[in-house]
């Protein structure tokens, strides 16, 4: 089926669609074109969560040595920030919990590919314009706020995309065709529909409907009601003309993609978060900073507003830089003051895991810093440090959906904004804070006042109970049933 020229019924112009065609033979002089190559997959153990999520990497070899059974699930991803392994994290750990085998598939990783090449690439451009729009308030108003909001959003958009991800199957080839597939992230998904995978779940991370989401051949899930019926209805994907909606079978609800081991504390960790806001105890704030470097000087502004708290015991911060720890000498050259509390923790995740269990019931004072040099760590050292924390500190992406209460600071792109806007409405959040001062206003309001917390986890428990958080299973559940 040629999916870059109908998708859903609705039939791209010949212009646009030789514009797709156009594109992939520019990937294809650039980085060649593989896709009558033999790749073989084998198995390793995946380092760091491998145990605690039961996930094994599926890596390029020699020789075929995967061995597939009932119960094995693949999760396809990307490395594009931290945001798409995160949420790969939390299905694994959905699927491990309900008895599954999970395999970690990422395309990224890939690295003499052609897929490898050209998603790096992606990589290196999305990071660079993330960079840029928190310099350039001139950028990010004309360029990258649009291009994150609308220029994604547009059918044309997916009918391109479709093209490269012809050139994506290659390393597919091992793969049994009704294995359960879930991807959270398009590119996977749509390589996996065009290698002829039959049990494809397409994991939209985004509450704002964008065409560049989009997979046909896959069920999709989304995060919220809102995000439903944008991508039923294809909502402003095409402003010339009124569009064919997708079919009901094609996109489902699931709810917020989150972690089992997070799913199943939320009382017991709310009750100890209520118990330090009503006694007046140490607020303990979480700071989870992108790679890209984005928001520095938000950070900063933070650190800064409550060195004085933490001076005097009142207040406790935990940044985690994921693998960057460049990123962190550029906060401390920041805000030099704060290296008088700074507790660098090693690049060591036993050690991590061992400081969260210690402090998760106990006392803790100061500003501790964790960087890890393994990108599963770094990206599930902020799990660990959520379970730990009061409030955690981010931009509206894949972290407004989880389970602990928010501080929502500046988005880095359009798209975010609805991130925002869902966790205000459930209650586990703020609103989006778009300035520094309003940033500091509402840590001032949080610091010095215990009734925030406690009310967000009060929503946080009662969205458990409406099943708010329960996405992740769901996902799975859907990978295991499509054609059954």
């Amino acid at each position: 089926m040629e999916r870059s020229r109908i998708i859903f019924g609705n039939e791209i112009s010949a212009k646009a669609y030789k514009k797709a065609v156009r594109n992939k033979a520019k990937i294809i002089r650039k980085y060649g074109d593989d896709t009558d190559k033999i790749y073989h997959l084998s198995v390793k153990d995946a380092p760091s969560v491998g145990k605690i999520l039961g996930v094994k990497q599926l890596v390029l070899s020699r020789e075929s040595g995967c061995r597939f059974n009932e119960k094995s699930l693949i999760i396809g991803n990307i490395r594009m920030g931290f945001g798409h392994y995160r949420i790969s994290m939390a299905i694994a750990s959905a699927a491990h919990s309900m008895g599954y085998e999970p395999y970690w598939f990422d395309l990224h990783s890939f690295g003499g590919t052609t897929c490898g090449k050209i998603i790096a690439s992606q990589n290196g451009l999305y990071s660079l314009g993330s960079r840029l729009s928190q310099r350039s308030k001139l950028f990010n108003r004309l360029v990258w706020d649009p291009l994150n909001s609308e220029g994604f959003r547009k059918l044309t958009y997916n009918s391109s995309d479709q093209k490269a991800a012809e050139l994506m199957t290659a390393v597919l080839r091992d793969i049994p065709k009704d294995i359960p597939f879930i991807a959270t992230h398009v590119w996977p998904s749509q390589a996996a529909v065009h290698a002829g995978l039959t049990h494809v779940v397409n994991v939209i991370p985004d509450n704002w409907p964008m065409a560049l989401h989009l997979s046909e051949g896959a069920v999709h899930t989304v995060q919220t009601p809102s995000a439903y019926l944008g991508y039923r209805a294809l909502r402003g994907m095409d402003k010339e003309r009124s569009l064919k909606p997708m079919p009901k079978e094609a996109v489902v609800y699931t709810g917020h993609y989150i972690d089992h081991e997070l799913v199943r504390n939320i009382e017991k960790d709310c009750i100890k978060r209520a118990y330090r806001a009503a006694g007046g105890k140490t607020k303990r704030w979480l700071m989870s900073v992108g790679g890209a470097g984005a928001q520095k000087e938000i950070f900063a502004a933070v650190i800064c507003r409550l060195l004085p708290d933490i001076k005097a015991g009142r207040a406790a911060l935990f940044i985690n830089v994921g693998d960057h720890a460049n990123v962190l000498r550029s906060l401390i050259e920041e805000v030099p003051r704060m290296k008088g509390f700074l507790t660098e923790h090693p690049d060591n995740f036993r050690e991590t895991a061992a400081f969260c269990r210690e402090i998760h019931g106990g006392e803790v004072k100061g500003i501790h810093s964790f960087c890890h040099s393994d990108i599963f760590a770094a990206v599930y050292s902020t799990n660990l440090l959520m379970r730990c924390t009061d409030i955690l500190i981010t931009k509206p992406s894949e972290l407004a959906f989880y389970p602990v209460p928010k501080l929502m600071i500046k988005r880095v792109g359009g798209h975010e904004a609805w991130g925002a806007i869902r966790s205000a409405e459930v209650g586990d959040g703020t609103y989006e804070c778009e300035t520094v001062a309003e940033t500091a206003s509402i840590i001032e309001l949080i610091q010095n006042n215990g009734d925030i917390i406690e009310q967000m986890c009060k929503h946080i428990i009662t969205a458990k109970k409406a099943g708010i958080y329960d996405g992740a299973y769901h996902a799975v559940e859907l990978a295991v049933k499509i054609n059954e």
